[in-house]
């Protein structure tokens, strides 16, 4: 359920905040900062266990009768980028409220910022490689609206549009990745297709596995 928290809880502040007035500066500031703090702390009270090197789950069949089901799994690498991705919220919340202008609708920045700080960690916790094609889609969508946050100014438009289009490419790249990699172990789960190193490495569609992912990281 920790998982569940740690990954919602950004999405959940940043439709509270963009409903905010755009005067609500210290409203949204503390909106934000209190949920990538919790975050961080949810993060970290997992320590003992992925120490330990036990895997943390959290499952919820959606749509069983399909097999779709919403897929959290954190061992130790994944606890460090959730550390990193929360730990960095805090610290750009805390930055930006001095940073922003007064004239600037800080909230509906925040917004933004929780999204993408949400869906970066649904990218590192998704225990299901489609699930973490779609949470990479949505840093792709956020990351976009950040950019664009001074829609005013052509620079923060024109580099916001080339945003969007090297990473929703590069997220196509990964897409048809994670389907050749399901193709040769047979599953989308995480866990067997890590357990499935040897096989993949043998097939031979790996090189193109490798070259489509790798063209998805680099974007």
């Amino acid at each position: 359920m920790l998982l569940c928290l740690i990954v919602a809880l950004p999405f959940i502040a940043s439709l509270c905040a963009a409903f905010l007035s755009s005067r609500s500066r210290n409203i949204a500031t503390w909106l934000a900062g209190s949920v990538a703090m919790a975050s961080t702390l949810l993060a970290a009270s997992l320590y003992r266990e992925v120490a330990d090197g036990e895997v943390v789950r959290f499952v919820a069949s959606w749509a069983p009768q399909y097999g779709l089901e919403f897929n959290l799994r954190m061992d130790g690498f994944a606890w460090m980028f959730t550390m990193l991705v929360s730990g960095m919220g805090v610290l750009v919340v805390l930055y930006a409220r001095y940073y922003m202008s007064a004239a600037d609708p800080v909230p509906r920045f925040f917004a933004f910022l929780l999204a993408f700080m949400g869906s970066m960690l649904g990218v590192v916790l998704s225990g299901h490689l489609i699930q973490l094609v779609i949470f990479w889609e949505l840093t792709s969508l956020s990351s976009f609206m950040l950019i664009a946050y001074w829609y005013h100014r052509e620079d923060a438009r024109r580099g916001a549009r080339m945003s969007l289009i090297v990473t929703v490419s590069g997220g196509f790249a990964l897409l048809l990745g994670v389907l050749v990699l399901g193709r040769i172990t047979g599953s989308y789960d995480l866990d067997t297709v890590l357990s499935s190193g040897e096989v993949i490495r043998s097939h031979p569609q790996y090189a193109l596995a490798l070259v489509l992912v790798l063209l998805g990281v680099f974007t």
